[in-house]
């Protein structure tokens, strides 16, 4: 029924999507494809654009949320881009999901798919040297219909707003730390997914209620078919089997990373944007929290903090593992 629910909610919601350019003719059975919805994000766009395409994506389909920055014509000068505009409440549409829920139904079936938000960087195992359809192809041996990415939230030395991001430039030079540990994990026996808290937003913003703090636990790559949707976020989806990423008998599963260029210098005027809109899940209230701590210029880095190297680094800290794939 839930399932049901929700995609009789994205069935509808199309109705608020325009298109801006549609090249999704020029997809071939073979793409994988990354999906998104944004605003007011054309800083990052060139960066985001070019990772992507370098790991292997062959087509963006893109919903703009009423950029006024410019965010629109950019995209719609890219040749591998197809692109949606609405006007329409990014809180009603389930924070976007009703979106991409229509977009992966229409576009993606048969597909493997990326959903990321443009802060958000897939790392897997390999990904130095092995382009993402070498990942796509393995899981397909193996018949693993979804991929999972821990939030890995990534922090400058210092203040947020000291050293400014360039438009074009790897947002990974200025937010080069992390943390290693302080994450605490459980199940979610209703949907069978994993939920990870912790990290810097959780000691730093939400110190005093970290059980508010956000969820970093996603399964963003998934080889999608029509009767699948996002049930929240890209944190679980149903069918609820899709959300079994993880070894019940204590072996280890291939998991991959998100590094998320969140705590960078255009955080502050996103704040206070989204203090106004309030279109983000709780009352804006990780964004509130924002506000509240931003004002005091926090460093978040501490003695206990790790530079940013490459994923088997990752993986020897256990935040993702290549499990049986050599």
């Amino acid at each position: 029924m839930e399932r049901r629910r929700r995609q009789l909610r994205a069935f509808r919601k199309r109705r608020e999507l325009r298109i801006v350019i549609d090249r999704t003719k020029a997809i071939a059975p073979s793409d994988i494809l990354a999906f998104v919805t944004l605003r007011n994000e054309r800083i990052r766009l060139p960066y985001f654009l070019r990772y992507y395409r370098n790991l292997g994506i062959k087509h963006f389909l893109i919903v703009d949320n009423g950029s006024d920055d410019g965010s629109d014509a950019y995209l719609e000068a890219q040749e591998d881009v197809s692109l949606w505009s609405t006007g329409a409440s990014y809180k009603a549409s389930s924070f976007g999901v009703d979106w991409l829920n229509h977009l992966l139904r229409h576009y993606g079936t048969g597909h493997w798919t990326l959903t990321v938000d443009p802060d958000e960087f897939f790392v897997y195992p390999f990904c130095d040297t092995r382009p993402i359809e070498a990942l796509t192809d393995w899981l397909d041996t193996y018949d693993i219909r979804s991929f999972p990415a821990m939030l890995i939230d990534m922090y400058p030395k210092g203040p947020i707003d000291a050293v400014p991001y360039r438009e074009g430039q790897n947002p990974f030079e200025i937010a080069s730390w992390f943390d290693a540990g302080n994450y605490t994990i459980a199940r979610n026996w209703y949907f069978q997914n994993l939920w990870i808290q912790g990290g810097p937003r959780a000691r730093m913003f939400f110190s005093k209620t970290p059980e508010a703090a956000p969820s970093l636990n996603k399964i963003p790559l998934v080889k999608w078919e029509r009767d699948f949707v996002f049930a929240s976020s890209t944190h679980m989806l149903l069918p609820r089997g899709l959300n079994m990423v993880y070894d019940e008998w204590g072996g280890e599963k291939a998991s991959g990373c998100l590094l998320h260029a969140k705590f960078l210098s255009p955080l502050t005027a996103k704040v206070a944007e989204e203090m106004k809109r309030r279109e983000h899940y709780a009352g804006s209230r990780e964004y509130a929290a924002y506000q509240e701590t931003l004002s005091a210029e926090p460093d978040l880095w501490t003695k206990w903090s790790e530079k940013y190297i490459n994923w088997r680094q990752l993986e020897i800290l256990g935040l993702m593992s290549k499990g049986n794939w050599a």
